[in-house]
């Protein structure tokens, strides 16, 4: 029993996010590049490129949890999400106060 809830205690919030975004990354890159237009094309690509950012963050994440333990790299991931969130919400204010 306890075998099958190991692997979800490995879980992280960068890996979760990360796997979501390059699945639906590689499903839009898909559908891009087999429109018709040149410009469909050229996003496809810039979706591809986009990803790359993505699989880096990943594998950094894999090594931290390796390293440190996956409470302590979650810990770590919640408050960066956490000043991200704050910054994004001190940035609206700042600009509807314009």
């Amino acid at each position: 029993m306890e075998s099958s809830n190991k692997p979800i205690r490995k879980l992280t919030l960068f890996l979760i996010v990360g796997i979501l975004s390059l699945l639906i990354g590689l499903f839009f890159s898909y559908t891009a590049f087999t429109s018709v237009s040149a410009a469909d094309g050229l996003a496809g690509m810039y979706i591809l490129l986009g990803l790359i950012p993505v699989v880096l963050i990943i594998i950094i994440d894999r090594i931290c949890v390796w390293k440190f333990g996956a409470r302590k790299v979650n810990k770590v991931q919640f408050y960066i999400t956490g000043i991200l969130v704050f910054l994004f919400i001190m940035n609206w204010i700042r600009l509807q106060l314009q």
